[in-house]
């Protein structure tokens, strides 16, 4: 293998596990990030869960009879504010045409080897690398409210063999006996899946723990914080710089692993990517009582929330809001997160010591990520992970690292080429202009 200067742009945990893979490949990495710190963006509160069984992309054929309701409901798990920004349009167009069945099987089908490869890295950071960031090996239940929609889940539980020796379904007392802290809302319980293999960690943590040891070594990352990407140098087709506000960044290659903002970055070297920012919320609340906060991940089906124990935190995360690039924290939503956990584990946390936050996740309207090679033969996609940023993070970086090594990769990667990344019909072009400054652009960093 050929050793590089590669520069990876992106400092939350696509970013950083991205460096860590080439970082071990003998390339000289350098980190750029407009943020001062790692893991400022969807990666600092995200929901917590490293859900590798459970794979499903936002895009469902259910969710279209959804939709109208959701409209008109304030609290509605997926709101939808309309911009003048033919990007949102274009993206909800693929994503309305993505919700088939045809399409969610097979990003599903793509998506568990990636996952499960994911895993299987993040145990060797775990266990041979020794990452510590409230990493738990506790378990996952899906709760279901509504009758027909756990006997839906069910079956496409008994059609997926894959799975089956993982996950199981139980129903309500089965829940109740798995996790007595539910017992306060035992009457709305139809049933749940329940996945013991699952776990879940603090990505931010992580995220921290990654940058101190790709500081260390012989071969130390070079992090550049607090400098916003401009543009591209393009030369002959080839890239050769990347510009920031501080000057010329060289290198052999650079891998794009931002966050939301990455489409907008691209659109001057004439590269489309459906990328477009899901807004997700979250609270942390300490625990008083741990006896009524859930052992395992749980995720609330049909209100679209999940709870994650962290230390002695509880992080409630849910809602998907296409509202552009706005990453304020509106009232309402914590308001409804605070209004969830009350009804569900109150006696087990301290209401008042809520922290609110709010990230853009960047996804892709099939719920794919882009883990490519892009036009330009030295610039490499690492985008679009969406609500899955922290559970295929490490998946990602890996297969990334394998194609820039020339290697077989170790799961299938063909759906997650670009040209591959959305219904058909979204156009992928190259544009003429060689030297391509994009000035205000920015970028964010990536998980959910």
């Amino acid at each position: 293998m050929n050793h590089m200067e590669i520069t990876v742009i992106g400092a939350g945990i696509v970013g950083l596990t991205t460096a860590w893979y080439l970082q071990r490949d003998g390339h000289q990495v350098t980190v750029i990030d407009r943020r001062t710190a790692v893991g400022q963006g969807a990666s600092m509160a995200n929901g917590g869960q490293l859900s590798y069984r459970y794979v499903a992309p936002l895009a469902d054929p259910d969710i279209l009879a959804k939709i109208p309701g959701w409209m008109l409901r304030r609290d509605a798990p997926v709101r939808f504010r309309p911009r003048f920004d033919p990007a949102q349009w274009q993206w909800i167009m693929r994503f309305l045409q993505a919700c088939n069945g045809n399409d969610k099987m097979r990003s599903v089908a793509a998506l568990l080897p990636l996952s499960l490869y994911s895993q299987r890295l993040i145990h060797d950071l775990v266990n041979h690398d020794g990452f510590e960031f409230d990493y738990r090996q506790n378990g996952k239940l899906i709760l279901h409210r509504d009758r027909k929609s756990f006997e839906a889940a069910r079956r496409l539980l008994e059609a997926r063999p894959e799975l089956s020796g993982q996950q199981l379904s139980i129903g309500r007392d089965a829940c109740l006996a798995l996790e007595p802290s539910l017992s306060g809302i035992a009457d709305s319980i139809a049933g749940g899946i329940h996945t013991a293999s699952e776990e879940t960690g603090d990505c931010y943590k992580l995220c921290q723990a990654l940058e101190a040891r790709l500081r260390t070594g012989p071969m130390p990352v070079c992090f550049r914080l607090g400098e916003e990407v401009s543009g591209f140098e393009v030369n002959d087709g080839i890239l050769g710089a990347v510009m920031t506000r501080s000057g010329r960044i060289r290198g052999d290659a650079c891998v794009l692993a931002g966050g939301a903002e990455v489409a907008r970055l691209l659109v001057p070297l004439g590269i489309r990517v459906p990328v477009y920012p899901l807004k997700g919320y979250s609270i942390s609340l300490s625990i008083d009582n741990p006896d009524n906060v859930p052992e395992a991940s749980v995720t609330d089906y049909q209100r679209k929330i999940v709870y994650a124990r962290l230390g002695n935190r509880l992080r409630i995360a849910g809602m998907a809001d296409i509202v552009g690039f706005d990453d304020g924290i509106p009232a309402d939503r914590v308001a409804g997160l605070l209004r969830e956990t009350s009804e569900t584990f109150g006696e087990g946390v301290d209401l008042s010591t809520v922290e609110p936050w709010a990230g853009l996740r960047p996804a892709t309207p099939t719920g794919r990520p882009v883990v490519d090679r892009s036009p330009i033969p030295n610039l490499w996609l690492n985008v679009g992970h969406g609500a899955l940023g922290f559970t295929l993070a490490a998946g990602c970086a890996g297969l990334i690292a394998d194609k820039i090594g020339g290697r077989q990769c170790a799961v299938p990667a063909a759906d997650f080429e670009l040209a591959r990344s959305t219904p058909s019909g979204w156009g992928v072009f190259r544009g003429r202009r060689a030297a391509c400054p994009a000035p205000g652009l920015s970028t964010t960093d990536s998980a959910a």
